[in-house]
C-alpha cells in the first residue's frame, strides 16, 4: 500500500505541475496579444554566442507598409488566407524531401509558424520542436489574429547577426526608422530572412541581390490583393 500511495502522490503532484504549466503558458499567450515578448530563446542564444542583441520593438503603425508587404511576399504569400499552416507547401516539401531522402522541411513554414517558433521555442529541426510549434501556431492564430502575428513577427524575427526586428534592422542597415523604409530597402531586409546570419543586406550579398529583385516582383503582384492590403494598411489590432 505504501508503494501505491507514493506513486499516487507523485502522480497527483505531476498532474498539478502539468495543469499549472498549461495555465501559465495560456496566460502568457493571451498577455502577448497586447504586450511585447520580454526576450526570446533565440535572442538569449545571440547574446551568449557573442553576436549581441540589437532590438527595438515598435507598434505596427510606425512600420512601413512596404516592410510588411515584403515579408509576406518573401516568406508567406498565403498568410492572409491560411489558418496558420500552408498545407499545399507542406505536402510539396514532404514529397521533395522524400525523394531527396532529407529530414528538412524546406519552404513549408508560414509566418505564423515562424512567429510561434521565434517567440516560444528554440531554433532547430527536431520533430519534437516542430510538434510544439504546431500547438503554439494554433494558439496564436486563435488568440492573436493575423495583424498581431504580423506585428510580432516584424518585431522579433532575426534580420542579421544580433539584429532582431524591423526597427533595429532599419537602423542597422539604412540608418533610418522602420517607418521610412522604402520598397527596395524593405525587400533587401526580407531577402535575408532565410538565413540572416549568413546573408548580408547592405551591401547586398549575391544571394540577397538576386532574391530582393524577386521579392520586389512578388510585392508588385500582391500589392492589390484586398486581404493583404487590409493587413498592411489597417494598423488596428
Amino acid at each position: 500500500m505504501g508503494g501505491k500511495g507514493l506513486v499516487y502522490r507523485v502522480g497527483q503532484k505531476l498532474k498539478k505541475i502539468f495543469l499549472f504549466l498549461l495555465a501559465a503558458q495560456l496566460i502568457y499567450v493571451i498577455l502577448l496579444k497586447w504586450i511585447d515578448p520580454p526576450i526570446t530563446v533565440t535572442q538569449l542564444e545571440s547574446l551568449i554566442s557573442g553576436y549581441g542583441l540589437k532590438r527595438d520593438y515598435v507598434n505596427f503603425n510606425v512600420i512601413s507598409p512596404h516592410a510588411a508587404l515584403a515579408v509576406i511576399a518573401g516568406e508567406d504569400q498565403l498568410f492572409a488566407e491560411h489558418n496558420g499552416f500552408d498545407v499545399k507547401s507542406i505536402k510539396k516539401a514532404l514529397e521533395n524531401n522524400s525523394k531527396k531522402k532529407s529530414t528538412k522541411l524546406r519552404g513549408a513554414s508560414t509566418i505564423s509558424q515562424q512567429t510561434a517558433k521565434n517567440v516560444f521555442l528554440w531554433q532547430g529541426r527536431s520533430w519534437l520542436r516542430k510538434g510544439i510549434e504546431v500547438y503554439f501556431t494554433f494558439m496564436i492564430e486563435t488568440i492573436w489574429g493575423k495583424k498581431r502575428i504580423l506585428e510580432v513577427y516584424l518585431n522579433v524575427a532575426e534580420m542579421g547577426k544580433g539584429v532582431f526586428g524591423i526597427e533595429a534592422a532599419a537602423q542597422h542597415y539604412f540608418k533610418k526608422s522602420a517607418k521610412k523604409l522604402t520598397r527596395t530597402e524593405s525587400a533587401k531586409i526580407a531577402a535575408c530572412l532565410p538565413n540572416p546570419k549568413k546573408y548580408i543586406v547592405n551591401p547586398p550579398s549575391s544571394y540577397v541581390a538576386r532574391r530582393y529583385l524577386w521579392i520586389l516582383g512578388q510585392m508588385h503582384n500582391l500589392q492589390d490583393d484586398a486581404d493583404i492590403v487590409l493587413l498592411i494598411t489597417n494598423h488596428h489590432r
